[in-house]
């Protein structure tokens, strides 16, 4: 929400994260950490002094939806099993959700801000291909 409104709002020029806050509902301390961790990401810069805030460090084309959530979002353990027949239940389903994962975030990197922007996600067809054996 952070990043559509810094995209909408900003246009070139700093917004202030109260702005923001005010605008989206949610509060400044959130949003203060969210935009670190955005930041730290290369996602979006700031601009000191008066008239000072924050704007998207690239186009909002150039940034897919998936970057900005693995900016915000902790990595999620990997895990191999060398034998199916001797792993636990708990190995078996963390390696279905994992391949979910794998799914929706490869869905998500072909999904950009502009495309959030400019509600243009009904228009993507080719959402999943899934086959099943």
């Amino acid at each position: 929400m952070a990043m559509v409104d810094l995209s909408r709002n900003g246009q070139g020029k700093p917004v202030t994260l109260a702005d923001v806050a005010i605008r989206q509902g949610i509060s400044l301390s959130y949003i203060e950490q969210l935009i670190a961790l955005l930041k730290k990401g290369g996602l979006v810069k700031s601009t000191r002094g008066p008239g000072g805030g924050y704007t998207l460090a690239k186009q909002s084309d150039a940034i897919s939806v998936s970057a900005i959530i693995d900016a915000v979002d902790d990595i999620t353990p990997r895990f191999e099993i060398d034998d199916p027949m001797t792993a636990n239940a708990r190995q078996l389903t963390d390696l279905l959700w994992q391949s979910v994962g794998d799914i929706i975030s490869a869905y998500l990197e072909t999904i950009t801000l502009a495309d959030v922007n400019n509600c243009q996600l009904c228009s993507k067809q080719d959402v999943v291909n899934v086959t099943m054996d």
